[in-house]
C-alpha cells in the first residue's frame, strides 16, 4: 500500500496504517528527520493514548497504555550491537499482544519477527510525504 500525505493528513494517515497492517509489529524505516517519532505520536493518539508520546532514544523502549492495548515503541538508533536488545529483554516484548512501534530495525535484523510490517517513508522534495506499507 502506498500513502502520499502532508503533515496535515498525519491523522488520516495514521488510522489508515492501524486499519490496514495484517500485524501489530511495525517496522518503521526513514532517515533522521523524516518523521518516523511525528507518526509513530500520532499512532499511539489514534490508538488511545493518553500520555505525553516521546522517543526513546536515550532508554530504547517507552510503554504507553491505549483504551484497548499496550503500545511498546522502540528506538535502537544508539545501540551499538544486538546483543543491547537482548539486555533489556527485547523478545520478550514479542511474546506479548501488543503493538510495538520499531524505528532503526536494521540495528536488530536477526531478531525481527518474520510476522512484522515495514512502514518505509520517503521524503519528497515539495515536502510531503510517501509511505509504503508491507
Amino acid at each position: 500500500m502506498k500513502i502520499t500525505y502532508t503533515l496535515d493528513e498525519l491523522s488520516q494517515t495514521a488510522q489508515q496504517i492501524i486499519t490496514n497492517s495484517k500485524c501489530k509489529t511495525l517496522l518503521f524505516d526513514a532517515e533522521m528527520g523524516v518523521g518516523k517519532t511525528t507518526l509513530i505520536k500520532e499512532i499511539c493518539k489514534q490508538l488511545g493514548v493518553l500520555d505525553t508520546i516521546s522517543s526513546p532514544t536515550y532508554s530504547l523502549v517507552n510503554e504507553y497504555k491505549g483504551e484497548e492495548n499496550t503500545i511498546y515503541h522502540f528506538d535502537f538508533y544508539r545501540i551499538q550491537d544486538e546483543e543491547e536488545a537482548y539486555d533489556i529483554g527485547f523478545e520478550e516484548y514479542l511474546d506479548t499482544n501488543a503493538w510495538i512501534f520499531i524505528e532503526w530495525p536494521e540495528k536488530i535484523s536477526n531478531l525481527l519477527p518474520e510476522n512484522s510490517v515495514k512502514v518505509k517513508i520517503e521524503l519528497l522534495n515539495d515536502g510531503k510525504r510517501v509511505l509504503f506499507l508491507g
